[in-house]
């Protein structure tokens, strides 16, 4: 485990952590500091978890592509679950710390409430993220369904396969986080700037609410719309309504509320992101390792979102109820799709997917026409 005690250094790692931290699901993300800062997995700090390449699907053809050699790809997940902790009788008597959490499963047993894959271009920092969305169906392993079921049947691992057999690509390392992290970074930048719409402040409270009684803390209710000022706790809200739209809706409102803690973190000084750091780190969950601080660390002040996506895409896909599977979007064609995300990430106009994804296809578009 690498450890740096040199304070440039260390300012600097985490400064690249802060700017990660946006491209985070729900903003906290990467924190690849966890090496620098000598972390134990057996302590209160971030949790290390490794993966195995061999497990994780990449197919040889994308191993090779020259069109994505020069990029990081990450995977990142969020996770709803309760902190509560319990009586024999059901009745909640405060919260878990961070390591009954570990021991309660959080690697697997929940459904990953929402994914990205955020790219990074290693020669320019540009960094693009796409939303996959949760109740896209596709090939989870040993079935078909939902793919955020992936995640709760084998962990971040299993939904990393997901990702790489599905979407062809070459991802081998994670990032989990759960709710709990947005709010304690978010408050320890001091807020973020957020429009929250009319027919959105209901939910906001109505979530915010909910929220607050989860973490046992008041929840202070949001007393208009419009352009203001959230908290942790008001911007969690936020991203989790999904009564004004549809579920494309919602993710757009998680990449808004990511882009606007990168506003925050760009102003912050060095005292504020380690309060970020400090007050978040129990619920990071990731495979990243010194190594990899050290691959992106040269342009640690040019990293920047440039461009955001959502797969499947909205002209190629539908929703349907598919019976025992529920109501899923169903990418019409995946391997136009995978295409799509092809090009959208690493500029290849001309990419054949891989056998793999055309079988995938076929099976996909046969079973959905039954419905």
């Amino acid at each position: 485990m690498a450890r740096n005690g040199k304070k440039k250094s260390t300012t600097k790692i985490i400064i690249f952590a802060m700017e990660l931290i946006i491209v985070a699901l729900l903003g906290v993300a990467c924190y690849v500091v966890v090496r620098a800062f000598g972390t134990d997995t057996e302590n209160e700090g971030i949790s290390i978890v490794e993966l195995h390449e061999e497990k994780l699907a990449i197919a040889e053809e994308v191993k090779q592509s020259e069109t994505m050699k020069g990029y990081m790809n990450v995977a990142l997940f969020g996770v709803d679950i309760s902190r509560e902790k319990k009586n024999d009788s059901g009745a909640t008597v405060g919260l878990l710390p961070a390591n009954d959490l570990r021991k309660s499963g959080l690697l697997k047993g929940f459904r990953s409430d929402a994914m990205m894959i955020a790219s990074v271009n290693l020669d320019n920092g540009d960094i693009k993220l796409v939303s996959v969305l949760r109740d896209t169906f596709l090939n989870t392993g040993d079935t078909y369904s939902k793919c955020n079921a992936a995640y709760a049947r084998g962990g971040a691992e299993a939904a990393v396969k997901m990702l790489n057999s599905n979407l062809d690509m070459n991802i081998e390392n994670f990032v989990t986080v759960s709710y709990w992290a947005l709010v304690g970074v978010i408050d320890a930048l001091g807020g973020v700037d957020i429009d929250v719409d009319s027919n959105e402040l209901v939910h906001l409270n109505n979530y915010g609410i909910s929220i607050g009684q989860t973490m046992n803390v008041t929840y202070q209710k949001l007393a208009s719309p419009g352009f203001q000022h959230l908290t942790g706790m008001q911007a969690v809200a936020y991203c989790r309504i999904r009564y004004v739209g549809n579920d494309f809706a919602r993710t757009a409102r998680q990449r808004e509320v990511i882009k606007a803690i990168e506003a925050e973190a760009k102003k912050a000084d060095v005292n504020s992101l380690l309060d970020a750091f400090n007050a978040v780190q129990s619920d990071i969950y990731t495979s990243l390792h010194a190594d990899d601080i050290t691959t992106l660390i040269t342009h640690v002040m040019d990293y920047r979102i440039v461009d955001e996506g959502m797969f499947p895409q909205e002209d190629n896909l539908s929703v349907k109820n598919m019976g025992a599977k529920g109501s899923c979007v169903v990418p019409e064609d995946l391997e136009k799709n995978v295409k799509w995300l092809h090009e959208f990430l690493f500029g290849n106009t001309d990419y054949t997917v891989t056998s793999t994804v055309k079988d995938y296809s076929k099976y996909i578009k046969s079973y959905s026409s039954k419905y």
